[in-house]
């Protein structure tokens, strides 16, 4: 790409990064423009930057300020919120080329990563040095460090093994003035001054640039077994939920495919839900790693047997579990092959709310509710061990009448998780498609509050603007 002489913010940026690094093509352009939510407003950037170390991304932001542009900072655009989406005329910040691991710190379990880090590689690395980096969230293969750090994300051994959040002991963050900003540690214990690190994590690039993280590792998981339940009620899956945690079991995976989801799974194949079994409204899927896995999983499919399971299959070896746990990874694509199944091309959009766990059937029951009511395909699959479901409404983006209805089924669903006590993101973040919601999740206090810490922070608002805060 050759600079213009004529585009003074182009020529300001070409001052210190090099031309391959200045994406202007309006294929690029167009790629960099969204995240992979599918509402939610994305504008057309003037430029995609791809910086390669901190002063790059510190001369980016200055350069930008003086000019009065925003700048959208980017990972690998996985996200489900529209956080990463550009705004007209913006500098979108894409940091997948800062993706070097700088450190694997064996004798004190920690990492030191850039942002543009893809998560499975990080996990392989250190996996490599005898030790674990737990968090997993769905697109790991393809969503980097930077990204989940960003916006809190999740994964399906929370329950286990908690979030993103719960890892980072450190960060080094660009202000919106261009200042490097180190926050932190690299011990274990610490208390030094107010929390800014967890005030960074999850702020979706609104407060600042993530260019650098610090990690906790812990030893190695050891293999899991599993069992898979399928139940006559959403209820019952539920009363084996409580039952579990009451009983102080600690899976490392406990997830549940309502009525929609399991049928989808079934019709893909699979051999524990398909063929002439009796239909069930709810499957549990329970996997523990513990050095006691067999006991603990034979102890937790008695209780499911106890909440009335149709039927309960606990795995006794690797390859067993492995059929098991196959049943949640088909979940994406049964969906798929489900939406794929008309003559229309239709879009998935998976929704993220969270409620106490003692809630979880309750919702889903609402849920089933509001897609009758809506007349839409809406299959719920969950983290059922700390509360955090994800419907996936399927609908036709050529119909306008499909649309409409969708976003109500939207709406609704996150009316339901907060009428029942809970929240309107449990992973995936507020981004844009969230905002309006955000404000009635939080008291106009503590919404004042985010609004005074994005004024201190990025006073001009030129740092991801419109996203989280409306």
């Amino acid at each position: 790409m050759t600079v213009s002489v004529e585009n003074p913010l182009l020529t300001a940026l070409g001052e210190v990064l090099p031309p391959h690094a200045l994406l202007t093509d309006e294929a690029e352009l167009a790629r960099h423009s969204r995240d992979a939510a599918p509402f939610g407003a994305a504008g057309r950037p003037a430029v995609v930057v791809c910086p390669e170390t901190v002063e790059e991304v510190q001369h980016v932001v200055r350069t930008a300020r003086a000019r009065g542009v925003a700048v959208v900072p980017q990972g690998a655009r996985t996200g489900l919120a529209g956080a990463a989406n550009a705004v007209t005329g913006c500098v979108v910040l894409s940091m997948t080329r800062m993706n070097r691991i700088l450190e694997i710190d064996t004798g004190n379990r920690l990492v030191r990563c850039e942002p543009g880090v893809v998560t499975a590689d990080l996990a392989a690395a250190v996996a490599g040095e005898g030790l674990c980096y737990p968090p997993d969230p769905a697109s790991f293969e393809t969503c980097t460090i930077g990204g989940n750090i960003a916006t809190g994300a999740g994964g399906l051994c929370c329950v286990k093994y908690g979030v993103t959040a719960d890892y980072v002991l450190g960060l080094t963050v660009v202000l919106a003035d261009g200042e490097v900003l180190r926050v932190g540690r690299n011990t274990v214990k610490g208390v030094a001054g107010y929390d800014l690190t967890r005030l960074f994590v999850g702020s979706e690039g609104t407060l600042g640039v993530i260019v650098e993280a610090t990690l906790a590792l812990v030893p190695p998981r050891p293999p899991a077994l599993a069992l898979l339940a399928r139940f006559a009620s959403t209820a019952d899956a539920g009363e084996a939920v409580g039952a579990i945690i009451r009983e102080g079991h600690v899976p490392s995976a406990l997830e549940l495919l309502d009525r929609a989801t399991t049928r989808a799974v079934a019709a893909l194949g699979h051999p524990l839900l398909g063929g002439d079994r009796t239909e069930a409204a709810a499957t549990l899927i329970v996997a523990s790693d513990a050095p006691d896995a067999r006991e603990r999983v034979r102890a937790m499919a008695e209780l499911c047997r106890d909440a009335k399971a149709l039927s309960v299959t606990a795995a006794e070896d690797e390859e067993q579990t492995g059929q098991v746990l196959r049943a949640r990874r088909m979940v994406m694509p049964a969906l798929a092959a489900h939406a794929g199944a008309g003559d229309r091309e239709v879009t998935a959009f998976i929704e993220d709310v969270a409620v106490p766990r003692a809630r979880l059937a309750v919702l889903i029951e609402q849920i089933e509710q509001i897609a009758q009511e809506h007349d839409l395909f809406i299959a719920t699959v969950g983290h059922a061990g700390d509360g955090n479901l994800h419907p996936t409404v399927v609908f036709d983006p050529a119909d306008p009448s499909a649309v409409r209805r969708a976003k109500d089924a939207y709406d609704a669903i996150m009316a339901a998780a907060l009428e029942l006590g809970g929240t309107i993101t449990g992973e995936h973040g507020v981004g844009t498609l969230k905002r309006d919601w955000l404000a009635r999740e939080l008291s106009p206090r503590s919404l004042r509050l985010h609004r005074d810490v994005k004024r201190l922070l990025d006073p001009e608002g030129l740092l991801n603007p419109g996203k989280v805060l409306a």
